[in-house]
């Protein structure tokens, strides 16, 4: 298989998806000429031209709007918001229109809408560009969250997308899109949504990530394998909604301990989700609460240093376990 930069995996999917169903589309801004904020829209607009992609002006709640009403008339929409936090402007049209439209008219209207977004912290990009919004968007009904964490994922998961009948919110954490790795070189290489992946099997505690935070419990569970001699299982959730929760338990019920990692600030994150989800259906399994490690609550500062202080540390996440212990 080809190793791909996830960047270059997300573009193989938009373009494989476009020269298969004509009815795809891509609008946003600066993804034609300029290429995309993260270069992952380079060389379509030459390949495509300006009918397919669209570059709109910086006005995120008419752009989604206009790909609402694109989808519900049958069309196949990408829309890509910049980042995630510019989303706030769209927040209208996406969880008052396209969340609902299905519902609130009786099923007559489907809005096969693919929204992408970057999110994530560890860039240097400031308080108002590192929000990660992925548990707000999963918490409404007629949303689909996906969170990719390498570039096979990322591939196989944004053409599911596109295949998708609701409007699918697709996450991409910023701080991986030059990751490498392995890529199927296949046009009807899919992947399902709801399946969450073991990346690493273990025995004494589970760890749970989506997109970033995958990296740092991969790292956490050879910390704690060397330093501690302790096996740690990891699992990548890979979607937010729907959530392959019975993964997970599975998990806990075999190593009894459960710590989630994520970028988002613990009050009212997913987290939470998770730690409840797997206390309500496997209280009897586990020797210790559920454990969260999650950004520190304030404001993501621009310094570096203070930045990496600010987001989950592999050491976070060791001290987490031998609390348990």
């Amino acid at each position: 298989m080809p190793e791909l930069r996830m960047r270059e995996a997300l573009r193989e999917a938009l373009r494989e998806e476009m020269l298969r169903d004509d009815r795809v589309f891509l609008m946003g801004e600066d993804i034609g000429a300029y290429g995309g904020s993260y270069t992952v829209t380079r060389g379509l607009l030459d390949e495509f031209g300006p009918e397919r992609v669209i570059d709109t002006p910086i006005a995120e709640s008419g752009v989604v709007g206009a790909g609402i009403g694109a989808a519900i008339n049958g069309l196949r929409p990408m829309v890509e918001i910049m980042t995630i936090n510019f989303s706030f402007v769209a927040f209208d049209q996406i969880i008052n229109n396209a969340s609902k439209f299905l519902y609130m008219s009786g099923g007559q209207f489907n809005v096969p809408l693919v929204l992408r977004m970057a999110a994530g912290g560890g860039s240097q990009l400031g308080a108002t560009h590192s929000h990660s919004l992925e548990g707000l968007y999963a918490h409404f009904p007629g949303l689909k969250v996906v969170c990719p964490s390498n570039p096979a994922d990322a591939k196989g998961l944004l053409k599911r997308a596109f295949r998708d009948e609701n409007p699918v919110i697709f996450i991409e954490h910023s701080a991986l899109y030059s990751l490498k790795g392995e890529v199927p070189d296949d046009a009807d290489y899919v992947l399902e949504f709801g399946k969450a992946r073991v990346l690493r099997e273990g025995t004494d505690v589970t760890i749970v990530g989506y997109g970033g935070s995958v990296h740092q419990a991969l790292r956490s569970a050879a910390m704690l394998e060397d330093q501690e001699q302790l096996s740690a299982e990891v699992i990548d959730l890979r979607t937010l909604r729907p959530l392959d929760i019975d993964t997970v338990i599975q998990s806990v019920k075999k190593t009894n301990r459960c710590v989630v990692v994520e970028d988002d600030w613990q009050f009212g994150g997913f987290a939470g989700e998770i730690s409840a989800q797997v206390m309500e259906r496997a209280f009897d399994w586990l020797d210790a609460p559920v454990a969260r490690v999650s950004g520190k609550d304030v404001p993501m500062p621009y310094n570096r240093n203070l930045e990496f202080a600010a987001l989950p540390s592999e050491e976070d996440v060791v001290e987490a376990v031998l609390a348990m212990l």
